[in-house]
């Protein structure tokens, strides 16, 4: 024991001393020169070396092969030799080192110089992530079948005395290093095969009790005392790693190995440096030194790569005329890499240096290359500069761009660079996707006749995969497989590794020895060494080659470089800066930029041949690039070189004028969120390109544009043909069952193009709708075989390729689909390509492009073409061989992996959407050819619009074709099931959540499917009995030889060719409409209603209809309904089918409407061919136009008969004005077909009548006053005079001849309201009458009748008048009394009051809009009219003798100009017939509604409707038997609380629980109110809920009253202040969890799970089978929570700010338009929605108003907690608005909320400014406000205008930035403009 003590004592005592020495003379002589002196000493054969005053003895070992070459100099620097000195001073005291210091090979440098000086034999192992306990210590290996543990490096460094090199300290994760803490305290160590290290001391004090077998036999082995380990690593924090755990820290004794002195490196460098001047020289260094200082790092700049700055100045002293900028660029690429404040500060520093001469770079060319006979070629550039380079093994092409590249003066000058770095360095080469990358590198690989060897890096690429992979031998041997790279590095290929910006950084670090040094440890034990290491080794040992490699030692040929490609790095990204300070050390960096415009042409049009023009493509293209908005940028990397050629081939080969599809479909631009999507269009539409119309067609056409054919060996799709594919085995080849519909026809035909062009095709959309059909079709029409390869978010890169299993102890790996779709030509089908992590998929990069690739078991896979010959390791790509890869769109609300972002211009993209209407309807129709066709329109409405709120995120769920296919079938299948059953088997997946289910029973009903209806309500209009027909007159046709002048006449006539003036051509305004259904739940005579946008102000002046039946052929499907408005006069044309709606505004072309000028405005609609115009007449200035309502032409029509009219505009007329009211023409209204086109004009109280007729107007003289004039037939009219309502029959022969005949009254003389044009059938006639007449007749409706009939007119000479009189309604509206009041003047009578009237000719009808006061009161039970409504419409049915009053829903909302409406007609409603005898009415406020009156139309609807509801069999169910409770409602309670939470279930005991009964819980029965514990809910029959007791009920009503009172009593609400705030809430309740699907997806993305390798448990890793096999326990991977990476910061949340106006204007206006309301029910939403969100999103929200900018409403700290906080801010903002100063602050606060939200530390910054748009008020710039919102590039700022007076937001908004503003003039719409919001960022991060 005292021994013992004494031994502690002396060694201590021996260390103080040499501790003192050092502080003594180490500092004091740390400017003496140091010299290495190598002597000789008797003590020991080998003798000494020292430095300075340090000696340590060279000792022989017995493997000098592991004694380090040629590191060290022949001079080494100063700084070098003291870092030497040092770790011999520790080496002699027995202390082990750790090399600290930045990035850069100097440390390990260091090491290995002190190892080859002390001729020290060294165990190097660099780690990495991957590094495990067994890659330290031991690891299993099979030999014979038996299992044994091989010494790893410390292991063999403790017992054979060397020196154990730890490179990547802080790279190891923190459960690896703490094995090697008792080796390097004690040198302990307890091995796996049971062995125990000891320590040397205490094992030879051991030795002299103890024999040496005793010891062997104890398993104790002894720990050489000449043991040491020398660690290097980066200091963490300040770089990224782990920090140093304390216990192993204290082990070390550590040493800052920083850059050498100025002036070493300037020594150097200037060492046989001939051509490049001392001073430039100085300014280069000088300029990296100043990036390393601290000032420099502080700015955030990373460290320049010193240690690389001798390779440039080589290529200096090469090429001199090369700018000294462009060369630190290659070194330190700080373009690329920095944001705009670090490039500032650089350039800066550049300035200061002298050294911004980039402008003064002259082009480089390579002029010739010659192979010289040592095995290097020289390279010579512009003719004067040689360089000497290393080449491949295989045949040169001296001549750039003759191997299939395309050459331009920027690629000429690259590769020019490209070889310069080739003669020094490993280089890495940088560009955005698609931008020639690949390219390049073949077109270098080819100059200088290198093989490539493509190494595909991807994010889970461990350093095993990059080195070496554990195999087993066919007998059962474990072994290892050497890497593609290390394949190469002996072979002298070109190793091109792609993707290092995805390679996770800890594991790619294993390769810094290789690049630095050129060595290479690898994990077998063996070491690659650089070629003239391994010739010096060889000679120093006098080995021959096979004895090196017996020693494991393998020459790296010389020829052997590495080139790197990556996308650049994300300025300003913490997760894509890729760009560390130690990877700037391994390469020497190239940008290769985007192509310029002339550049990019010159390549396609080099490329393809007969390229078409690009220019406007390209134009665009480069304006995508350069744009400041990142989400544009990003769409333009889509767009790249390569996508471009693709373009460019397809165009050239498939003639196409769409421009604007063809970027849609390079772009996906129809899954593009909405801001980008709509800055995409405004772009597009800023540089002329705009979408082809297409004209619209029936669905007749649209099936018979295209189809498919298979023919004589040839496919057809569309106007593609293609021969068939043969193949040998057709047992692959996919048959499905699909039915062709036009769009999907149409995508295969695109998919065709493609395909006969060589591409690999992408097809995204959604689910469901059709993708793997669409492929399945295709590839059996084209007779393809396939491989199906189905990806998730488990697939790994080697299940990809292969799936290794375990067969009698030996790993066999079977081929995956891919391998055996290459070898065998098939086509591979990759499905859910984007559940797979891209870093994946990626793999896939390679064998798309160049068809190669590398797979897990050894195996190569090379190009059809390759020059390599096909071996068992070698697999030859199938020239057949394609891929097709299917993925859901990226984004929300799918959240997967966006492949298409990372891939996608690899492919021949197709956006797959749902079917269109009209292929949706063919399709179905094939499913369910007995479906009833209105129930399939229904459906594919209703889901239609169900998916479109899925885009805009109001629902999560995007209902696809295939649901609807499905309820089609089930309808086929069993046709007496009602539709509203069968589509809960859709949507009972949504029962549970209210507020879905309410959004889907809206959308459901508002298509007529009554979703949700629990019984069959049918309210049709009670049928009143018709007063019978009785003979009430006679009329007497006139013949030549009456006694009246006006018997029979020719009437004297005038003729005048027509003026055409124009036409000119307005803009169409196209938009769609909302279609609501009307017989969702209630079925009624109203089918259908829309509301076309006009403006409040606006008048509805008159509707006219274009039947189909009138229509051209494709046409002929549906009506088309136009609206005529007064205020300005415009038309709206309504195709019902489509809920298409399209807008004229003629503003332009009438006076301004004034006091004055009141304009009426007629239609009369033409049919085929002229069937798409309309003549627009408008009576006051009697204007005549033709319309042509789908172009937008429109002609002015003039005749000198029709003169047209000057309007006063005075404001307010004067009373003589009043008086004399100028007489103005009206159009005779023409309901039938006139094939001539002729157009009636007369004068009430004029003498003349003017025809139209084509070209020519006559002026017809007539003997009588015109009192009016109705249409009889197609060429006579009723002309009724002034005089006594004398009536004559005027007619026109084909002469344009007009004969008036005299009609003679006798009895009753009639006022005639209108006039039929088709007379009744025989049938309905002699049903009216009940008289058994045949005759032609005529039906005219009277002021006193319901209708009249007369028979034989108008052919007969006599005519029977047989009337139903009308049952006179006393007046007693007050509108009616006030409508006298209302007219402007008073000029309107009685006798005037005309009501609109339609005739149905098919069912006899006769339809007129009345007022409530003209409806007899008997039809009302309480004897009172109705007042909400806009009237009702009078049906009377002539064949069946009934009478109906339809009533017709109020108008939304009555126009200020209310008074004119009552003016310019005697009715609120206007009304013209449709097709099919309906009926189409529109009110004030633009609600277009469609009515089906006539009874046998209403019978086959009405049982469609009860077939489709499912109610009408009444048949009871089979009761199926539930098990009974037992338990009974006998009172509410709240029942126990259980403190620990247990779920109870059933029962009437506890608090919380589920399925129980009378206390508070969920799913239970008898509660007084729901309580949710956070428990599985059991939920209880409803009829036990049913059959509570109603005391029971009202005594949980108590309760549930008593505890929300209580609850308000809790955060001090008042009753008023809760039903104030439900109110509020109420408003916004459906926007709020629309704005909580959104939240809730972006959160569920953050929090899913990955794998985590080397676990103890879990899942069997593939990867990991040999370490299985052999006994290891780290071979699992599980799913959990990913650690962040080495030295990544910690995410943080969102950050909003909402910027509200709380300006007096907001008070003042909000009677207007309830903007401040509005602006309160935007904040309470926002405040709903975010609560429970604080770690996602963090926000408050400040006011601002005239007073101040900044009022403090939320704070970020503090957000409102419950309902009474939340109505606090809302009434605070009310007050604030209420009683502020008038003024405005917008700018500001915005410029305020931006600058202070930037300030703070967030993932993403967001600024939503809500405004009123009332700038003008205050002469706020709206381009200042623009500039101010993008004012800082962090910050998202948005504005959202809630108010506005008339238009000033929609002429605001096109000032302001594209996407940063949006109107919102309802609330419900918040959430979409939200989510575009937030969706709109994913562009610009991704």
């Amino acid at each position: 024991m005292f021994r013992l003590a004494r031994m502690s004592v002396d060694r201590s005592i021996r260390r103080l001393k040499v501790l003192q020495t050092i502080l003594h003379d180490g500092y004091a002589s740390k400017d003496a020169l140091l010299a290495i002196r190598w002597c000789s000493d008797s003590a020991t054969k080998e003798g000494v070396v020292s430095i300075g005053d340090i000696t340590l003895p060279l000792r022989a070992g017995r493997a000098p092969e592991l004694i380090p070459v040629k590191y060290l100099p022949e001079n080494p620097p100063q700084s070098v030799l003291r870092h030497l000195r040092w770790i011999m001073q520790k080496d002699a005291i027995g202390q082990d080192v750790f090399l600290i210091g930045p990035p850069g090979p100097l440390r390990r440098q260091i090491a290995m110089m002190y190892l080859e000086l002390t001729k020290r034999e060294g165990e190097y192992i660099s780690l990495s992530r991957d590094t495990t306990e067994s890659d330290l210590k031991q690891r299993r290996e099979i030999r014979s079948g038996t299992a044994f543990y091989l010494d790893q490096c410390a292991v063999r460094a403790a017992l054979e005395g060397r020196i154990l090199i730890l490179e990547g300290i802080e790279k190891a994760e923190r459960n690896v290093l703490p094995i090697l803490n008792n080796l390097l305290e004690n040198r302990e160590m307890q091995l796996d095969d049971g062995r125990f290290l000891m320590a040397a001391d205490r094992y030879d004090k051991l030795l002299t009790d103890h024999t040496q077998a005793e010891l062997d036999q104890l398993k104790l082995v002894r720990v050489s005392e000449n043991f040491r380990v020398l660690a290097l690593g980066h200091p963490v924090p300040r770089y990224q790693g782990n920090p140093l755990d304390p216990p192993l820290r204290s082990r070390f004794q550590s040493r800052d190995i920083t850059s050498p002195p100025f002036k070493e490196l300037l020594d150097s460098l200037q060492t046989d440096m001939k051509n490049v001047p001392p001073q430039r020289l100085s300014q280069m260094l000088s300029f990296a030194t100043a990036i390393i200082t601290k000032e420099s790092s502080s700015l955030g700049l990373p460290d320049f790569p010193i240690s690389n700055l001798v390779n440039i100045i080589r290529i200096l002293d090469s090429v001199p005329i090369m700018s000294s900028q462009a060369l630190l660029q290659i070194l330190y690429p700080y373009n690329t890499m920095l944001g705009k404040d670090g490039k500032v500060a650089v350039e800066r520093i550049l300035q200061k240096f002298e050294l911004m001469d980039a402008k003064k770079q002259k082009h480089l060319k390579i002029t010739s290359i010659k192979q010289k006979d040592d095995g290097s070629s020289q390279v010579v550039l512009n003719e004067r500069f040689p360089l000497t380079v290393n080449n491949g093994l295989f045949a040169q092409n001296h001549n750039v761009g003759e191997h299939q590249f395309v050459t331009t003066k920027y690629h000429e000058s690259l590769l020019a660079e490209l070889m310069m770095s080739h003669t020094c360095k490993d280089l890495c080469i940088v560009g955005p996707k698609g931008s020639g990358k690949s390219a390049l590198v073949g077109e270098l690989a080819s100059l200088l006749g290198y093989r490539i060897e493509p190494i595909m890096l991807y994010q889970d690429m461990t350093s095993r995969d990059l080195l070496q992979q554990r195999i087993t031998l066919p007998n059962g041997d474990t072994s290892w497989r050497l890497s593609p790279l290390v394949t190469a590095a002996i072979e002298g290929s070109l190793a091109v590794l792609d993707g290092v910006h995805r390679i996770n950084q800890g594991s790619f670090s294993i390769l810094h020895r290789l690049i630095h040094d050129r060595d290479l440890q690898l994990l077998d034990g063996s070491r690659l060494l650089r070629h003239d290491r391994y010739q010096e080794m060889k000679k120093e040992l006098n080995l021959t080659d096979e004895q090196m490699s017996e020693k494991g030692i393998l020459p790296i040929h010389p020829s052997f470089r590495m080139i790197a490609l990556s996308e650049p790095p994300v300025a300003g990204s913490t997760k894509q800066q890729w760009m560390t300070p130690e990877l700037l050390t391994m390469f020497l960096f190239h940008n290769l930029r985007p192509l310029s415009k002339a550049e990019e042409l010159e390549v396609i049009h080099k490329v393809v041949k007969n390229s078409p023009d690009m220019n406007s493509l390209i134009s665009f293209v480069h304006k995508l690039r350069t744009s400041t908005d990142p989400a544009m940028a990003s769409i333009a990397s889509s767009l790249s070189t390569r996508q471009l050629i693709r373009v460019a081939k397809r165009v050239a080969q498939f003639p196409s004028k769409d421009l604007y599809g063809i970027v849609e479909k390079a772009c996906l631009a129809r899954f593009l969120p909405q801001l980008p999507k709509a800055g995409l269009h405004q772009s597009m539409e800023n540089e002329g390109i705009k979408p082809i119309k297409n004209v619209q067609t029936d669905s007749l056409t649209l099936d018979q544009s295209i189809t498919s054919e298979v023919n004589n060996g040839m496919l057809r799709i569309g106007h593609t043909t293609v021969p068939l594919f043969n193949p040998n085995n057709k047992t692959k080849v996919p048959d499905v069952l699909f039915y062709d519909n036009p769009q999907h026809l149409g995508v295969m035909e695109d998919m065709l193009k493609d395909f006969s062009l060589g591409e690999n095709l992408l097809l995204v959309g959604n689910q469901g709708v059709g993708k793997n059909k669409i492929v399945d079709r295709f590839l059996y029409l084209l007779n393809r075989p396939r491989e199906y390869l189905q990806l998730h978010r488990d697939t790994t890169v080697q299940t990809l390729t292969l799936q290794p299993t375990v067969k009698d102890g030996v790993i066999v790996y079977e081929d995956s689909p891919l391998v055996s779709a290459v070898k065998q030509g098939n086509v591979l089908v990759v499905d859910e390509a984007d559940k797979a992590p891209t870093h994946v998929t990626c793999i896939l990069k390679t064998l798309v492009e160049s068809k190669e690739m590398h797979l897990a078991d050894g195996r190569r896979i090379v190009s059809p073409h390759s020059s390599i010959p096909p071996s068992e390791n070698i697999i030859k790509c199938h020239p057949d061989f394609r891929m097709i890869v299917l993925a859901n769109r990226p984004g929300f609300p799918f959240l997967g992996n966006d492949f298409f972002g990372s891939m996608g211009d690899i492919f021949s993209c197709h956006a797959i959407d749902n079917p269109d209407m009209e292929s949706e309807l063919a399709m179905l129709r094939q499913y369910g050819p007995n479906v009833p066709e209105t129930t399939l329109k229904k459906l594919v409405q209703a889901f239609g619009e169900l998916r479109n709120m899925a885009d805009q995120g109001l629902i999560a769920y995007p209902y696809s074709t295939r649901e609807v296919v499905n309820i089609v079938k089930h309808i086929q299948k069993y046709p007496d099931e009602g539709l509203t059953t069968v589509v809960r088997n859709v949507f009972d997946f949504d029962s549970y959540s209210n507020e879905l289910k309410d959004t889907i029973v809206q959308t459901m009903h508002k298509h007529g499917i009554p979703f949700g209806a629990t019984e069959a309500v049918v309210n049709l209009a009670k049928q009143l009995p018709l007063p019978s027909f009785r003979l009430t007159g006679k009329w007497d046709m006139q013949s030549g030889q009456g006694r009246r002048k006006t018997a029979m006449m020719s009437l004297p006539v005038e003729s005048s060719k027509v003026q055409f003036r124009g036409p000119i051509e307005v803009a169409v305004q196209a938009t769609v409409l909302e279609k609501r259904e009307a017989r969702a739940g209630i079925f009624t005579e109203q089918d259908a209603f829309w509301t076309i946008p006009v403006h409040e102000n606006n008048i509805i002046s008159g509707v006219a209809v274009t039947k189909k039946g009138n229509r051209s052929e494709g046409k002929k499907d549906t009506d088309v309904i136009h609206i005529a408005t007064s205020n300005p006069v415009s038309l709206y044309s309504l195709n019902p089918k489509l809920s298409t709606v399209t807008h004229i505004d003629m503003y332009d072309l009438f006076p301004t409407t004034s006091g004055s000028y009141q304009p009426r405005v007629n239609l009369a609609p033409k049919s085929a061919p002229f069937d798409n115009t309309i003549i627009l007449h408008e009576e006051v200035s009697n204007a005549v136009f033709l319309v042509n309502f789908e172009s937008g032409e429109i002609g002015r029509i003039r005749s000198p008969y029709l003169p047209e009219t000057v309007v006063e505009k005075r404001r307010f007329p004067s009373f003589q004005q009043k008086k004399e009211k100028q007489n103005e023409f009206r159009m005779c209204h023409s309901p039938v077909v006139d094939g001539k086109g002729t157009l009636i004009f007369y004068k009430v109280g004029g003498d003349t009548l003017v025809a139209i007729t084509g070209p020519v107007s006559h002026s017809v003289s007539l003997p009588f006053a015109v009192e009016s004039i109705h249409q009889v037939s197609p060429n006579q009219w009723l002309v009724t005079s002034t005089e006594n309502h004398n009536k004559n029959l005027i007619t026109c022969t084909d002469d344009y001849e007009f004969i008036l005949r005299s009609v003679q009254e006798e009895g009753q003389e009639t006022v005639v309201d209108h006039m039929a044009t088709v007379p009744l059938s025989e049938q309905l006639l002699k049903s009216a009458i009940k008289k058994d007449v045949t005759s032609v007749n005529r039906v005219i409706v009277t002021p006193d009748t319901y209708a009249s009939v007369l028979v034989g007119f108008p052919d007969g000479d006599a005519s029977e008048v047989y009337s139903t009189p009308r049952e006179l309604v006393q007046d007693d509206s007050m509108i009616d009394r006030m409508s006298k009041l209302r007219a402007p003047y008073g000029e309107q009578t009685d006798a005037e009051t005309r009501y609109p009237i339609v005739y149905l000719p098919e069912s006899g009808m006769v339809v007129q809009a009345l007022p409530s006061s003209k409806v007899p009161l008997s039809l009302f039970p309480d004897g009172k009219r109705p007042s909400n409504n806009s009237g009702f419409l009078e049906i009377t049915d002539l064949g069946n003798r009934t009478l109906r009053y339809i009533p017709v829903p109020a108008a939304g909302r009555v126009s200020s100009y209310a008074s004119w409406i009552y003016h310019s007609s005697s009715s609120t409603l206007h009304m013209a017939p449709t097709s099919n005898d309906g009926v189409v009415t529109v009110d004030v406020s633009g609600c277009v509604r469609l009515w089906e009156p006539a009874v046998i139309n209403l019978e086959r609807s009405l049982q469609e409707w009860k077939n489709m509801i499912g109610f009408t069999d009444g048949k009871e169910l089979q009761i199926t038997y539930e098990r009974e409770s037992g338990r009974k409602a006998d009172g509410p309670k709240h029942g126990k609380i259980d403190k620990t939470n247990a779920p109870h279930v059933g029962g009437n005991q506890w608090a919380g629980g589920t399925g129980g009964s009378n206390t508070a819980g969920l799913g239970g029965l008898g509660g007084p109110y729901r309580l949710d514990a956070g428990h599985k809910v059991y939920q209880v029959p409803q009829a036990e809920k049913d059959a509570v007791p109603e005391e029971v009920r009202q005594a949980a009503r108590e309760m549930a009253q008593k505890a929300f009172k209580d609850r308000l009593r809790e955060i001090n609400m008042s009753e008023y202040d809760a039903e104030t705030y439900n109110n509020f809430l109420n408003h916004v309740r459906g926007q709020v969890q629309s704005l909580r699907v959104i939240l809730d997806s972006l959160q569920a993305k953050g929090k899913e799970r990955q794998w985590l390798k080397n676990q103890a448990y879990g899942d069997l890793d593939d990867a990991k089978l040999i370490e299985g096999i052999t006994g290891e326990k780290s071979i699992y991977k599980r799913r959990g929570e990913k650690e962040p990476e080495l030295g990544t910061p910690q995410e943080k949340p969102k950050r909003m700010r909402l910027v509200v106006d709380v300006s007096g204007s907001m008070y003042r206006f909000n009677g207007y338009d309830g903007r401040l309301e509005r602006e309160m029910e935007a904040t309470l939403m926002m405040m709903e929605a975010l609560d429970g969100y604080d770690e996602k999103i963090k926000y408050d929200i400040l006011g601002h108003s005239g007073e101040d900018f900044k009022v403090q409403l939320v704070k970020p700290d503090k957000v409102p907690a419950n309902n009474k906080e939340r109505l606090v801010v809302l009434k605070t903002m009310h007050a604030h608005s209420q009683f502020c100063l008038s003024g405005d602050n917008t700018l500001e606060a915005t410029r305020h909320a931006i600058k202070g939200l930037s300030e703070e530390e967030a993932d993403e910054h967001f600024v939503i400014v809500l405004s009123d748009a009332n700038f003008d008020r205050y002469n706020i710039s709206p381009k200042k406000f623009g500039e101010i919102l993008r004012s800082n590039d962090k910050v998202n700022a948005y504005t959202i205008f809630i108010g506005s007076l008339e238009d000033q937001a929609s002429q605001l908004i096109k000032h302001l930035p594209s996407g940063h503003a949006f109107i919102c003039l309802d609330t419900k719409d918040l959430p979409q403009i939200l989510q575009q919001i937030f969706t709109s960022t994913m562009l610009s991060s991704s």
